[in-house]
Order: structure tokens, then sequence, then C-alpha cells
């Protein structure tokens, strides 16, 4: 497969560029945040890592994800029915996660342990004073993600994602969002961590199975990142995350490019997926007319006709609007 390209721009890890946190395909930065210190503690060893970070800790629990060792890392279902996952949830403290991480660090085939999606203020205050991200205005979540060697299915995000390595090595795989149909994703509930998930297996691609996905392996791009390396990757773009050594932490940065009050487009697939799919062939057709229409028309002239007092939607929308939109829609589902 492809590499992922380099960013080819200049990078200020203080002040990271527009053009890179806005752009459309993902870029690597090499090294672009080598100087935090938990980068700099995870390049001494392991346990200086867990020095650095039981320093910080403020005793907080944390989700923990335990899979046994024939599982090989894979974070997915137990069942062909896609009704169970093949994993243990557990509620532990950070310093349980690091010791049981440390004490199978060695073992051949140790079961995986997976701290995923974690607010990185809500258990290490002070974190992100220490190891800046350089995201100016941008009201970003920011969560760390700990473990050992676990494979997490390749998934998208609605923001826009920048990944970085704070200890052990990790490999993307990433793909253009117009690759879904050669990615097979399996349904939208029950998930693993909340994101429908590719049912590929890429250790062990089955193309009888999933013929289309030599067509995706076509598409998409791969990068192994080291500490201080980081990956950005925009919006709805396909990502198969890797761990690939017996101690792996990764800090990422989540945003969007739309206001807190615009509310999220899956919101809209799950309603139309009630509401339009099971229509009559030509009324879908129809349709399709006016969400180009009315959603998918960049011309700013076709409300021309209309007084802009009385365009409501149809017009620039404020949270005000939002918000009394969001509430006309709840009425009519509640009915």
């Amino acid at each position: 497969m492809r590499e992922v390209p380099a960013w080819p721009g200049p990078f200020d890890p203080n002040a990271l560029p527009d053009d890179l946190l806005r752009a459309e395909r993902p870029y690597v930065v090499r090294g672009g945040f080598a100087h935090w210190p938990v980068v700099q503690a995870a390049r001494q060893s392991d346990e200086a890592l867990a020095r650095y970070l039981m320093g910080m800790y403020n005793g907080v629990h944390v989700g923990l994800f335990q899979l046994e060792p024939q599982e090989r890392g894979r974070v997915f279902y137990a069942d062909d029915g896609l009704t169970r996952f093949n994993f243990n949830r557990y509620s532990a403290t950070l310093d349980q996660v690091l010791t049981g991480l440390l004490g199978v660090a060695a073992v051949p085939e140790p079961p995986a342990l997976y701290v995923g999606s974690t607010t990185v203020e809500a258990v290490l205050p002070g974190f992100m004073e220490a190891n800046g991200l350089g995201l100016g205005a941008r009201d970003a979540l920011v969560s760390l993600w700990l473990g050992n060697r676990t494979r997490i299915a390749a998934h998208y995000d609605l923001p826009d994602n920048l990944a970085v390595v704070a200890a052990g090595r990790r490999r993307f795989t990433v793909f253009p969002p117009e690759q879904i149909k050669n990615l097979y994703v399996g349904p939208l509930d029950p998930t693993p961590a909340g994101q429908p998930i590719s049912l590929v297996d890429f250790a062990a691609p089955d193309f009888d199975r999933y013929p289309r996905f030599a067509q995706a392996l076509a598409a998409g791009e791969v990068v192994e990142l080291d500490p201080g390396d980081a990956l950005f990757i925009p919006s709805m773009w396909f990502h198969h995350v890797e761990g690939l050594a017996p101690v792996n932490l990764l800090i990422n940065a989540w945003w969007r490019q739309t206001p807190e009050y615009v509310d999220s487009p899956l919101s809209t697939l799950r309603l139309a997926l009630m509401t339009l799919r099971d229509l009559p062939e030509k009324e879908k057709r129809i349709w399709r007319h006016h969400l180009d229409h009315f959603v998918f028309n960049d011309d700013p002239h076709t409300w021309d006709h209309i007084p802009a007092t009385a365009r409501g939607l149809l017009g620039p929308i404020d949270e005000t609007l939002s918000r009394q939109a969001r509430t006309q829609l709840l009425n009519q589902l509640k009915r």
C-alpha cells in the first residue's frame, strides 16, 4: 500500500497550521511532538512513562477492555450474529492498568489490555499544559488511548482528528470515505465502541467473503508512527489502528469545523434510514432531487426569491434557529 504522505508545509507545534487542520486528506508530521515531556519519558523506558503518568494521576477510574490471548488483540464481535463482543469491560485505576501492562510486557502472547477514549484532563489534570497541542481557539476533546498490542477495526469519526503517538508504536491504515462500500461495514448497533466498524480482519482478510476489500486496499494508505509523530485524519476518513509495542499511548484531539449547536449528520443518517430508504423507487428519486436542492446546493442565489426575513432554515442558521428547529423535530418524532 502507499504510505500516508508527510505534511509538506511549515509546522509549529505551538500553533498548528490551519492548512493542515483543514486538509481534505491525511498527513503525517514526523517528530512534530518529540519535545513533549511524556514522549521524553516514554523514550527512556515503559517504567519511566508509567512514573510520569502516575505523577499527574488523580485517582479517577478508567474503562478497561480485556481480551483473551487467543483474540490476538482484535477488539471485535464474539459471534457471527454480531450481538456480543469478544472482550470484558472493567472499571480500573490507572495504576492497575499500568501494572498490568508492565506485568505482561514480556509475555509472547499476552491478554490484550486497552483503555480507549478517556478524556485526558479527567484523569491527568495538568497533562495538556505540559504537553500542548497548539490547536488555538478550537474547542477540542482531547483523549488518551493506552494499551498493548491491540487492533481496532477500521471505522470513521465525525470530527477531524489529530492523533499523536506519545509512547510505543502504532500503525494506521486509512481509507477515503467513498471506500465505505468496499470495507464491509457492520451494523450501526451494537458496535464495540460507538461507531460502526469494518468486519474484515486486516491481519487475515477473507477475500472470498469480502471480495471488494481488494479495491479498498488499492485506495488505502498506511503509516507507522513512533513517539512524537502525529497523524491528521479528516472527518469521516476510515482508519484501522494497531498497537505494535507492549505499551502504547496515543493522545488525540477531536474537533468539528462547525459550531457546537450544529447537530450531528449521523442523526440524519439514522432518520433517513427510517424515513427514506424503504420508499418506492419513484419517491426516492424525488427525494434525491429535494436533498440536492435543499441541502447540497451551494448556489448562493437559490433563495433570492424569498425575503431574507422569511427564509428560516433556508437562510443562515444560528443557535436560536437551530434550537427551534430541534424542538420542532423532536415534537414531530413524538407523534
